[in-house]
């Protein structure tokens, strides 16, 4: 059977950059087995397989390299931007259905928006003998992360152990080893690490980030909405940011650079986050086909 799928880059920053994810527009005659086939011959982060739903829009499946994952913050933001423009969905109030259950999307012009629900949060206090191990794992030493803040685990969705740092330089200049970053990603059942300061390299923005997900294949990733919410609420609840609005660049210092920009939407009733909508703008680049 051969397969077509179309090449996504989500979360572009301006005209270029962003995070590409493959998408399969028609994955109803799949079997799992085949899809992790097709994403191991795709070869990016994630491809996504659409599908009929009795209970969304579309069912929406994501598989990295390795493994199936539940949700895919660049992959959702490349699909239905993909649907709209193949003239499949129209704009306004959607949904998709996930192997975690349905989730709200919201097409509102060039832009694609997914839910995420209320963040929980669980502290990896810096001085512990765990906080001393996330500290090994990028290469840094204690004195390295931001003052007064400790790393947390924050999970919107899928789980990431968000680390602060003082500023862009010390992010840009990471080299974590990725044995150690996925050993602990496995002992803490994370997607990865996302590590970031407040510098950006655009006035106004809140965070630049760098993701590492060497668990599900990912060295390092050029746009991650599913954590781009968690740093979002982080931001909000921990490190007083009071906007509802946030904005998160990240692959600006990949090697090379692949600028992405996420939109993060807080829903906060009594002041209190409820929920959030993350998102961006997509470009539709190639397509390819594999057998499977």
């Amino acid at each position: 059977m051969h397969i077509e799928i179309q090449i996504v880059n989500a979360f572009i920053d301006g005209a270029t950059g962003g995070n590409p994810a493959g998408v399969v527009v028609d994955a109803n005659a799949l079997t799992a087995a085949q899809k992790l086939k097709v994403a191991q011959q795709v070869g990016l982060s994630e491809t996504a397989f659409v599908s009929t739903s009795d209970t969304a829009t579309i069912k929406l499946e994501f598989f990295t390299p390795t493994r199936q994952i539940a949700h895919c913050g660049h992959a959702t933001i490349a699909t239905f931007s993909l649907l709209r423009q193949l003239g499949l969905v129209g704009e306004g109030h959607l949904s998709k259905e996930t192997i975690d259950g349905s989730r709200d999307i919201l097409v509102d012009g060039e832009m694609a928006f997914m839910e995420q629900r209320a963040p929980k949060y669980t502290p990896v206090a810096a001085a512990s003998e765990l906080g001393d191990r996330v500290v090994a794992s990028l290469g840094l030493m204690q004195a390295l992360l931001l003052s007064g803040v400790d790393p947390f685990v924050v999970n919107t969705g899928n789980p990431f152990l968000l680390v602060p740092l003082p500023d862009e330089r010390s992010v840009a200049e990471l080299r974590p080893h990725l044995g150690l970053v996925e050993s602990l990603s496995d002992e803490l059942d994370l997607i990865g690490y996302y590590v970031f300061s407040t510098t950006t390299k655009v006035q106004g923005r809140h965070a630049g980030a760098r993701m590492f997900a060497p668990r599900f294949g990912i060295p390092e990733e050029a746009g991650t909405g599913m954590a781009a919410g968690p740093l979002a609420c982080f931001l909000h609840d921990h490190l007083g940011v009071e906007d509802r609005e946030i904005f998160i660049e990240q692959g600006w210092l990949m090697k090379p650079p692949s600028p992405s920009v996420i939109k993060v939407v807080l829903e906060l009733p009594n002041g209190k986050i409820s929920r959030l909508m993350a998102g961006g703008t997509a470009r539709a680049v190639s397509s390819l086909w594999v057998e499977v």
